[in-house]
């Protein structure tokens, strides 16, 4: 594990509005993704040769469906950091100057409100959710809910982070540059 190999999970572009301090962060998080999707995929090709074989595992299905839930949801995450989340970015970037200082302002403090609803909402449905289990395991279902406001956390996080790095920086001139090459 070569540390080059593993700081290529953090994306470069736009760096003048990230933190040096957050980039573990989204490295970690960018991991979880990739277990998130392995998990959802693995239990789904098991959970079909079961059925085909004639002993489905029920419990896959419990499995497949938190896999999808988390991953999507730390997937929110990170792409509010690398701010892949909505093609309003294509638009604030056709701008200049202080339309588009104002577009990206509004753009993130959008976010961020969607982000703290998140966290808010998210909290009180995890709250709920331990009078409701899933079947078969019989787990609360607080469970599957648990990442929403963490997710939240997240949103919210990176949002003030691109605001006070695009208000002390500015939003355009710094991207110019292009990524890396994916890795494979």
């Amino acid at each position: 594990m070569t540390g080059s190999y593993w700081d290529r999970l953090v994306l470069q572009r736009q760096r003048h509005l990230k933190w040096p301090g957050l980039d573990r962060l989204e490295r970690g998080l960018m991991m979880l993704c990739g277990l998130a999707l392995l998990g959802f995929s693995g239990s789904t090709l098991i959970d079909i040769l079961t059925r085909t074989l004639g002993h489905p595992v029920l419990s896959l299905q419990e499995v497949t469906s938190t896999c999808f839930v988390y991953g999507v949801f730390i997937g929110a995450g990170v792409a509010t950091r690398r701010n892949d989340h909505l093609y309003l970015t294509a638009v604030a970037e056709a701008m200049h100057g202080r339309t588009r200082f104002a577009v990206e302002i509004g753009t993130r403090l959008v976010v961020l409100g969607v982000g703290l609803c998140m966290v808010w909402f998210g909290w009180l449905n995890f709250l709920k959710g331990f009078a409701s289990f899933r079947m078969p395991s019989m787990l609360p279902i607080a469970y599957l809910f648990a990442i929403i406001p963490v997710s939240g956390v997240l949103v919210a996080l990176f949002s003030v982070e691109q605001i006070c790095n695009g208000w002390r920086h500015g939003f355009e001139g710094f991207d110019e540059k292009p990524d890396p090459e994916p890795i494979l």
